[in-house]
């Protein structure tokens, strides 16, 4: 088979090598071309080099390009890869900096909660700037498969408005469920199945089996409580599935900025929150752990260079989604994952207009998606209160309209259990300001917030947060990870 797919954010130079090295352990891809595209040259040539070294070494066909020109790595696409990050971490720090100076503390702020929402309106111009060069260059029918956050805005942008053949895909689902199967004792992931269904980021495993055995809620709890890990790490899920009766596909730290309950009060956070990494709930703990991962990367290039020389090892493919998708609509092998789509009445008490994560299967007739599920009550109205919130936010990405924006930010649950409307009102004056760069639909609303910056009356504070860590030097990370290894 030879066919092109662009990847858009290239840059992203170990999630890119991944997508890489899953696809080429397809046997019928190795003749394929794959068109790298970032807005960093040095990234984009940094990452070239890795994946030209992966097709030396396997002594493949593949072809490898790499430009900052996107409508040449678009041009006679298939597939479109999006795994952008619009602002960098520049504007994601402001993501996090900015909330806390009203009392937000996030741990990843890249979904919803006030960080998420401005991620999206950073995003959503982009994500519709991808859409038209794919409606006007790529294959007729190419499919965009989108993996930045925030997954479900993005997602609803391009489908909505973008008008292009697109799914959004992410991990959650699967991490969760290594962590259940691991609980019950599986000897494998496959004598675990399940059907988990919600939306992104809040998708919860409304069904599991082990061996064809039904596990209950009583019996999960269980499991959970007496793992010595994730006893500790999990500490807010476990609270939610004796809660809900179901278990949520999220890590702690992202669950708990979703819900109004476990992050509004500064001296209850960390009752909640486990500090051994940063995914289970640390103050901006994804922001330090991607400067932290940025800057390693930068310095040890050379061992990430030497490191692709080894053989592409199918058994190690990893399970993210995408490969898998190519691979069942192109040959017709099926595949069954979870996969973010427009619901029309796939899970019957969710909007039909919202982005949805649940089953489906792929082949050559495309992704179908098991319609007809109802998901607990609670867990619905946990996603409608999103649902509400992300729908706000495309529509104000669409129509730079900043009160709307603010209603949307208003109607967020966690902002909402711990901010004001003022405070509301003038946090998001202040985003907007701060990241103006990376907001062209929100220029005519630029001058009039900083007018009412200027003469606000709402205070503030300098707070760093309940749980928050500095972020490591690389003499640091690399003690760390020297006293691993002879701890191994």
């Amino acid at each position: 088979m030879s066919f092109k797919i662009a990847i858009i954010g290239a840059g992203s130079v170990g999630f890119t090598k991944k997508l890489f090295t899953d696809i080429l352990c397809v046997p019928e891809f190795k003749d394929i071309e794959f068109a790298l595209t970032d807005l960093s040259e040095h990234n984009l040539q940094m990452i070239k080099a890795i994946l030209d070294k992966i097709v030396e070494s396997n002594k493949l066909p593949t072809r490898v390009t790499a430009t900052t020109n996107r409508r040449e790595a678009i041009a006679g696409a298939r597939y479109i890869i999006s795994c952008v990050r619009v602002g960098g971490l520049e504007a994601y720090a402001d993501d996090i900096r900015i909330p806390l100076k009203y009392g937000i503390d996030q741990c990843v702020g890249d979904t919803i909660c006030a960080g998420g929402i401005l991620y999206g309106q950073r995003n959503i111009p982009v994500i519709l700037d991808f859409c038209k060069d794919i409606r006007e260059l790529a294959e007729p029918g190419a499919k965009f498969l989108n993996y930045a956050n925030p997954m479900a805005m993005n997602t609803w942008a391009a489908i909505e408005y973008g008008k292009v053949d697109t799914v959004g895909l992410c991990h959650g689902v699967q991490h969760g469920a290594e962590q259940i199967a691991e609980v019950l004792g599986a000897k494998s992931q496959s004598e675990l199945d399940y059907i988990c269904s919600g939306i992104n980021h809040q998708t919860w495993f409304i069904d599991l089996k082990l061996n064809g055995r039904k596990i209950g809620k009583d019996e999960l709890v269980a499991a959970f409580e007496a793992h010595p890990v994730f006893s500790q790490q999990e500490k807010l899920r476990i609270d939610v599935l004796k809660r809900f009766g179901v278990y949520s596909t999220e890590s702690n730290g992202h669950l708990s900025e979703y819900l109004p309950w476990y992050r509004k009060r500064p001296d209850e956070i960390t009752k909640w929150i486990d500090m051994s990494d940063w995914i289970h709930g640390e103050t901006g703990g994804y922001l330090r752990h991607s400067t932290e991962t940025r800057n390693w990367f930068e310095t040890e290039f050379p061992q990430f260079l030497a490191s692709a020389e080894k053989p592409i090892d199918p058994a190690k493919r990893s399970n993210e989604h995408a490969s898998h998708i190519l691979e069942a609509l192109e040959t017709g092998r099926v595949y069954r994952g979870h996969f973010n789509v427009k619901n029309n009445g796939v899970i019957t008490n969710l909007p039909s207009d919202a982005i949805i994560e649940s089953p489906g299967f792929v082949d050559r007739f495309g992704i179908n998606m098991v319609s007809g599920i109802t998901i607990p009550e609670a867990c619905a109205a946990t996603c409608m209160a999103s649902i509400n919130v992300q729908r706000m936010s495309v529509h104000a990405a669409i129509s730079g309209d900043i009160d709307l924006l603010k209603l949307a930010v208003l109607h967020d649950p966690l902002v909402g259990a711990v901010s004001t409307p003022e405070e509301v009102w003038q946090m998001v004056d202040e985003m907007v300001v701060a990241q103006a760069r990376w907001l062209p639909q929100y220029a005519d609303a630029v001058p009039a917030a900083k007018e009412r910056l200027a003469n606000s009356k709402v205070k503030t504070k300098e707070w760093a947060g309940a749980a928050r860590r500095n972020v490591r030097s690389i003499e640091e990370l690399r003690a760390e990870k020297a006293a691993l290894k002879q701890a191994v």
